[in-house]
C-alpha cells in the first residue's frame, strides 16, 4: 500500500479540519459566501456582457464597407449629393461606390424603433448572396417601389400576421404603404431583428430626402491594405466630408463598451472594498467560542503557521465556492436572461430597439481579472487578521 507524503497528509488533514470548522459555523459562512457571490455576480456581469456587446458589434460590422463617406455641416451629418461619386473616379484602388440611405423610425403606436436601410444590393460585392439571409421572399429590386423586408421583431411588433401590407408615416404624417416581399432568418435576427430594407426611391420620399441626394457613400476597395491610403485621398478631394474606416467604427465601439464596463466596474469595486472591510473586521474581532478554540488548538501543539494555514484553508474553500456560484450565474444571467438587469446601463439609449440575443464568450483572462479583483482581496482580508489572531497567547485565549 502506497505511502502518503507526511507533508500531503498534514495539509489533508488541516483541510478536513477547515472544513468542519466551517460546518460549525455554517450560517455566518454562508451568509458570507452567498454576499461574496453576489459581488462577483455581478463584476462577471459585466465583464462577460462587455465582451457579448464587443462580439455582437464585430460581427455586426464585419460586413460593412471598408470606407463609409458622410458630408458635415456645423458638426452634424447631412445628406449627401451623388454628384460628389463622379469626383471619386480619379481614385484608383476603389472596387465600388454605393449609394445608400438609412435613418431611425419611430413608430409612436408601438414604441419601437426600427432601421431603415436602402441600397442596391445588386451594385454590392457579393451582393446576390445576400437572399441567403432570408427565410422567404426576395430583397427589393431597383425598379420594384412599394417593397420592403422585414426582420423578424419588426414583423412581430406591427402585428402583420399573414398580412402583406403595411404603412408607415412622412415627416408630413401622411402614410405610405409597403408591401412584404421577403422576411429575414431567424438565424440572422443578431443583424436583422431591427431593420425594414426597401428601395432607395422609397427611403428617399419616407425620410422626405431630395432625389439627387442620399444619406451616406459607402467604399468598397479592391485591396484592404490600402484602405487607409484611399480614405486619405478621398479626405483631400472631399473636405467637407467625414470619411470612415471600418476599422475606426470597430474601436469606437470598443471604446464605448469598455468605458461604459469600466465605470460600472468601478462602482462595483467599491461594493467589493466594503466587503473586503467587513471581512477584515468579521476576521479581526474573533468570538469568544473561535479565540477559545485558537488557545485550545495551541495548548495541544498547533503551532501558529498550522492555525494560519486553519484559516487560510476556510477563507479559500468559501471564496472558491463563491466564485463559482458567481460565475455561473453570470453566465446564465447574460446568456440565457439577455443581462436584463445589467444591459440598459451598456447599451443606453438602445433599449428601444427590439430585443436581441447576447452570445456570451468566457476567457481565461475574463476569469483571472474576476479572480484577481475579487478572490485575491478577500483572501488578504481574512489570513492576515487571522495571522494577528494566532499569535494570542493560549492562557489568555481560554479565559
Amino acid at each position: 500500500m502506497a505511502m502518503i507524503p507526511k507533508g500531503l497528509e498534514k495539509q489533508l488533514n488541516t483541510l478536513d479540519f477547515a472544513l468542519s470548522s466551517l460546518w460549525r459555523r455554517k450560517l455566518k459562512n454562508l451568509g458570507i459566501m452567498m454576499v461574496f457571490s453576489l459581488v462577483i455576480f455581478l463584476l462577471g456581469s459585466f465583464q462577460m456582457l462587455t465582451g457579448a456587446l464587443t462580439s455582437s458589434a464585430d460581427a455586426v460590422l464585419e460586413n460593412t464597407p471598408e470606407i463609409t463617406i458622410q458630408k458635415m455641416s456645423a458638426g452634424r451629418q447631412e445628406a449627401i449629393p451623388q454628384t460628389y461619386i463622379k469626383k471619386l473616379n480619379s481614385i484608383y484602388g476603389i472596387r465600388a461606390i454605393i449609394p445608400r440611405v438609412w435613418g431611425y423610425y419611430f413608430d409612436e403606436s408601438t414604441l419601437a424603433n426600427f432601421t431603415v436601410l436602402a441600397l442596391d444590393h445588386n451594385a454590392m460585392p457579393n451582393g446576390s448572396k445576400l437572399n441567403l439571409t432570408l427565410s422567404d421572399g426576395h430583397f427589393p429590386k431597383k425598379t420594384e417601389t412599394g417593397t420592403a423586408v422585414l426582420g423578424g421583431s419588426v414583423q412581430d411588433i406591427l402585428e402583420l400576421g399573414d398580412r402583406r401590407v403595411f404603412s408607415l408615416f412622412r415627416p408630413d404624417l401622411s402614410l405610405k404603404s409597403f408591401q412584404v416581399v421577403g422576411i429575414f432568418s431567424k438565424q440572422t435576427d443578431l443583424l436583422t431583428n431591427d431593420l425594414i430594407v426597401m428601395n432607395v426611391d422609397d427611403a428617399r420620399d419616407l425620410f422626405a430626402i431630395p432625389t439627387s441626394h442620399v444619406t451616406d457613400l459607402c467604399v468598397y476597395v479592391a485591396n484592404p491594405t490600402e484602405i487607409e491610403t484611399i480614405a486619405k485621398k478621398i479626405a483631400g478631394l472631399l473636405p467637407d466630408t467625414r470619411v470612415l474606416t471600418k476599422s475606426q467604427i470597430q474601436k469606437t465601439y470598443q471604446v464605448v463598451f469598455s468605458w461604459r464596463s469600466g465605470f460600472a466596474s468601478i462602482c462595483l469595486l467599491t461594493a467589493l472594498v466594503a466587503f473586503a472591510i467587513l471581512a477584515w473586521d468579521k476576521a479581526s474581532g474573533l468570538s469568544p467560542e473561535e479565540k477559545r478554540e485558537i488557545g485550545i488548538l495551541k495548548i495541544l501543539g498547533w503551532e501558529t503557521g498550522d492555525i494560519l494555514a486553519v484559516r487560510f484553508w476556510e477563507s479559500t474553500l468559501v471564496s472558491a465556492l463563491a466564485f463559482i456560484i458567481g460565475c455561473t450565474a453570470a453566465y446564465i444571467h447574460v446568456a440565457f436572461f439577455d443581462a436584463s438587469l445589467l444591459k440598459p446601463v451598456m447599451v443606453g439609449w438602445s433599449v428601444i430597439h427590439p430585443p436581441f440575443k447576447l452570445l456570451p464568450t468566457v476567457t481565461l483572462a475574463d476569469l483571472l481579472l474576476i479572480f484577481t479583483f475579487s478572490v485575491l482581496p478577500y483572501l488578504g482580508a481574512t489570513v492576515i487578521p487571522a495571522w494577528r489572531c494566532s499569535t494570542v497567547p493560549p492562557d489568555s485565549a481560554i479565559r
